[in-house]
């Protein structure tokens, strides 16, 4: 499923948090967004998710304008997304979050157990923990959660905000090789927001570099990551 952003504007109140970008997420791909802290990396994604209204340009989803289309509306057309700081339910069991991942899904109860059981596949660590409440959870742990109940959604296009945040460097590694995974295996289109900008671009076919709310540079992953400026910027040398 390609998505594809067309000259994007959205203001908080009267400040402008993104300032007209453009961005193109064909199908199959993993493209990442990189930037400082308060680039609008997290804006770009809650607006694709329609938790921030656009003020001007489009959301173009399978040919689809979906600019004004609500947010259980595109996550009933195949668009999920894992949040920055996971944002599960502490006081919910595993499976309680797991479930929450299907609620705008019309769906059978053999077709969620079959759901859930691929979540396990790719998390064996949440089987163990099914009955356990999410808030203890590690953080590892609790960000299979949060990838594991947007795949409940049974999405076509997933978009992952700051995974690897706040986890050690192994649990880091874990994380990125299940993004790959889903990717490849699933043939599962991600839209990943990371301030790892080197692992990021490892594991992306194309990126693009955003500052105060402007794409500064946009190219193939393998080349951004040779880039002087993006080096210096980015990737500490």
């Amino acid at each position: 499923m390609r998505l594809e952003i067309k000259d994007l504007h959205v203001f908080y109140g009267k400040i402008e948090a993104i300032k007209g970008i453009s961005v193109v997420v064909n199908q199959g791909e993993i493209v990442t967004l990189i930037g400082a802290n308060g680039a609008g990396k997290t804006t770009t994604l809650k607006t694709i998710s329609g938790l921030r209204p656009v003020t001007s340009g489009q959301i173009i989803f399978d040919g689809q304008d979906i600019s004004q289309m609500s947010p259980h509306e595109r996550v009933q057309i195949g668009i999920s997304q894992a949040p920055e700081g996971r944002g599960i339910f502490p006081g919910m069991t595993v499976g309680e979050n797991l479930e929450i991942g299907k609620y705008f899904r019309k769906t059978r109860e053999a077709e969620m157990s079959e759901d859930m059981e691929k979540v396990f596949h790719l998390f064996p660590r949440l089987k163990e923990r099914l009955k356990q409440a999410g808030g203890t959870l590690s953080g590892g742990e609790q960000q299979m959660l949060a990838i594991g109940r947007a795949l409940m959604s049974q999405p076509k296009f997933l978009m992952l905000d700051e995974p690897s945040l706040g986890l050690a460097p192994l649990l880091v590694k874990t994380i990125f090789e299940k993004i790959v995974e889903i990717n490849r295996e699933r043939g599962l289109t991600i839209l990943l927001v990371e301030q790892n900008a080197n692992r990021a671009l490892e594991i992306s076919h194309f990126g693009y570099v955003l500052e105060t709310g402007k794409i500064t540079l946009a190219g193939d992953s393998a080349a951004l990551r040779q880039n002087p400026q993006v080096r210096s910027a980015y990737l500490g040398g």
